[in-house]
């Protein structure tokens, strides 16, 4: 995985951001051939088990059929786990939350909760699919929620409850939780970051650089937040200080895909 994670779901403006989100290698090899045998129907339905190599699908296809036969709990939940793993594994988020749901429904505590909410928070955010998007943020919500109800001061899942709320009917109530974060925490990294995309997304440059000046004063490292801050720059007509924040980026992060976007703005400019 790269260093970084910026979510997709913030709408065309920001799409350019699956750069620093993708893995630096994808698996994409579609296995052709699979070990002779009846494909378990929870495997056999599953399109993302096409995506993986042989050895990788015959493991899914092994895990499957134990979890799917096994009469003992304990050994239920084991391969739930490491069903949910290996998905992760391949980027299927909303593949791995399913089983991290078998095991939220049967241990509930705030872990387990956290863990499925985090998975389906990670395929909300990585759906470029309005319908599954939707689908995939109120799954991730629920859980939460139901967090909250037991660590009313975790502030790492309330800003991500926070941005499931942003792309809801009622967007609102996810922008006024990220101020509620800031008012109890000035200094939250993770929602200075969420507001300043909500102010690109709506078209709102000037506070966007506001807001993201603001949050490298603080965290001078944050290569995302150097990034959306030379696009807002860019989009304010400041392109000399839009090429300063980009080839910052350049310097701070290596890797392929983000050095060819950012060459992109460049060359644009």
């Amino acid at each position: 995985m790269v260093k970084t994670r910026i979510f997709l779901f913030l709408g065309a403006a920001v799409l350019v951001t699956v750069l620093f989100s993708l893995p630096k290698s994808v698996v994409d090899n579609e296995a052709e051939a699979i070990e002779d045998g009846e494909v378990p129907a929870t495997v056999n339905n599953d399109p993302h088990s096409t995506e993986a190599d042989s050895v990788q699908v015959r493991t899914i296809l092994r895990l499957n059929q134990q979890f799917t036969i096994s009469e003992d709990s304990e050994k239920s939940l084991i391969f739930a786990d490491s069903l949910a793993t290996l998905y992760i594994s391949l980027n299927k988020y909303d593949s791995a939350a399913r089983f991290f749901d078998f095991i939220a429904d049967r241990v509930p505590n705030a872990k387990n909760w956290i863990k499925a909410g985090d998975t389906w928070y990670e395929a909300f955010g990585f759906s470029m699919d309005a319908a599954k998007r939707q689908s995939f943020g109120e799954k991730a919500a629920v859980y939460f929620n139901k967090v909250l109800e037991v660590q009313p001061d975790n502030l790492d899942v309330k800003n991500k409850l926070a941005m499931t709320y942003v792309s809801s009917s009622n967007p609102m109530q996810g922008v006024m939780m990220l101020r509620e974060i800031l008012q109890k925490d000035p200094q939250n990294e993770q929602a200075m970051f969420n507001l300043g995309v909500l102010s690109m997304q709506s078209g709102q440059y000037d506070r966007a650089v506001e807001r993201f000046t603001g949050l490298i004063d603080l965290y001078p490292d944050n290569t995302q937040a150097h990034f959306f801050l030379g696009i807002s720059y860019l989009e304010t007509g400041a392109k000399d200080k839009a090429k300063e924040q980009f080839l910052l980026v350049k310097s701070l992060d290596d890797d392929p895909s983000v050095q060819a976007t950012v060459d992109s703005y460049l060359e644009d400019m």
